[in-house]
């Protein structure tokens, strides 16, 4: 006998199964909020994946708070499972989401963290609009549920629609972040975050278990780094492979490490932040801030996100939806930076017209380091909507 899921007053769209083989036959006893309208399609779900794996002789049930059929899908895989009960690949759902490898350089202002057992926060993640959302197999999931989060997370990717968010999955540590990597790479994911990441070595080990799953097919990695040894080794770690997206920073862990209290001036943490920026940077990738953990500190969050694109970050994680649009903001070209980066970018285009090694604007010369963030300012406004894709053609916004 073996259960997996949820159920209670204060559960939504989870579902509880229980499964005891034996006996003589296949008995169901459903409870559902929904019953009258879905019971029949539940249990018909049921019956056919208890068919798939040969299930004939046990008595199963189901307590059932508004389920889709992907959740009950992974509830009763993961219930089988512990039962001892040889399921293979047979309960799989069909894949629904699209497997499109994303830009390796793509806008990432903001990641949405959703617990990787917790359904209900699944469905409508991708309205909110972030940069890209995380499936978390890590600290947000106990060590007793590693196993049903595993299962869920795998069905998410292929059921769930995210909209225009990236798809990530941050893995345990490793080793066990390892036999996560074979549930989750050939089903969708888009981005790998490693957490704990403390030398190069652990991310080439799940860069090579990637390429080796699914070779041929892009999946990015981005390390976390949270600990002082971390940061000494960040150089080496954004260099340990060309298929590492970007770095990021875990401050929690990371003032945890070294012994100190986070706060809000960041002061503590402003050596670690700036190694990982500059690591990120010579490797030509990106740097991503740490979580801003007070959910309603509507303002606190805007300083926050503003501090560390003054540091030099491209974004941040979020653990609620509403810090969405305020670091969207935050994060976004300000008209002046926007009106220098255009001139760069017009100088540079006028230079390269005129056949001119060298770029030239207001009697100074301009780098390329300078002309390439240049270009990065105007793609952030226009993905941002601060500036017409079309801007170079309409005179008018040139001053």
């Amino acid at each position: 006998m073996a259960c997996a899921g949820r159920h209670g007053p204060e559960v939504r769209s989870d579902c509880w199964i229980n499964v005891e083989p034996g006996g003589s036959g296949l008995h169901l006893n459903l409870e559902s909020k929904v019953k009258s309208l879905y019971g029949t399609h539940i249990e018909r779900q049921i019956k056919q994946a208890c068919a798939r794996v040969g299930l004939k002789n046990a008595r199963i049930d189901i307590k059932d708070s508004g389920a889709l059929p992907f959740v009950i899908s992974a509830r009763l895989e993961t219930a089988l499972r512990r039962s001892g009960i040889n399921v293979g690949s047979t309960l799989v759902p069909p894949a629904k989401a699209d497997f499109t490898a994303s830009d390796k350089d793509r806008l990432r202002r903001t990641r949405l963290y959703l617990p990787g057992n917790t359904p209900h926060l699944f469905l409508n993640a991708g309205l909110h609009e972030p940069d890209a959302i995380i499936l978390d197999l890590e600290d947000s999931v106990a060590p007793s549920e590693k196993d049903a989060a595993r299962v869920l997370v795998r069905n998410a990717l292929l059921a769930v629609d995210f909209y225009k968010a990236e798809r990530m999955v941050r893995i345990n540590q490793l080793p066990m972040g390892l036999d996560d990597l074979e549930w989750i790479v050939p089903c969708g994911v888009q981005l790998i975050l490693l957490p704990k990441c403390e030398s190069p070595d652990q991310a080439r080990l799940v860069d090579e278990k990637l390429n080796a799953i699914n070779p041929g097919h892009a999946v990015w990695l981005l390390p976390i780094i949270e600990s002082a040894r971390g940061c000494f080794y960040a150089f080496e770690i954004a260099g340990a492979s060309p298929n590492i997206a970007g770095l990021a920073v875990g401050l929690e862990d990371y003032t945890a490490d070294i012994g100190v209290q986070r706060t809000s001036s960041g002061y503590e943490s402003l050596w670690a932040q700036s190694r990982i920026v500059n690591a990120a940077r010579a490797h030509g990738i990106q740097a991503i801030g740490s979580v801003f953990s007070h959910v309603d500190d509507q303002e606190g969050c805007f300083q926050a996100a503003r501090a560390a694109k003054n540091l030099g970050f491209d974004g941040m994680g979020c653990i609620h939806p509403r810090h969405i649009p305020v670091m969207h903001d935050a994060f976004a070209p300000g008209e002046d930076e926007i009106s220098r980066a255009k001139e760069i970018v017009l100088a540079f285009a006028e230079a390269q017209e005129k056949g001119l090694g060298v770029v030239s604007l207001n009697n100074k010369m301009i780098d390329a380091p300078v002309v390439k963030r240049a270009q990065t300012v105007i793609r952030h406004a226009i993905q941002a909507g601060r500036l017409n894709p079309g801007w170079q053609d309409n005179t008018s916004e040139v001053e």
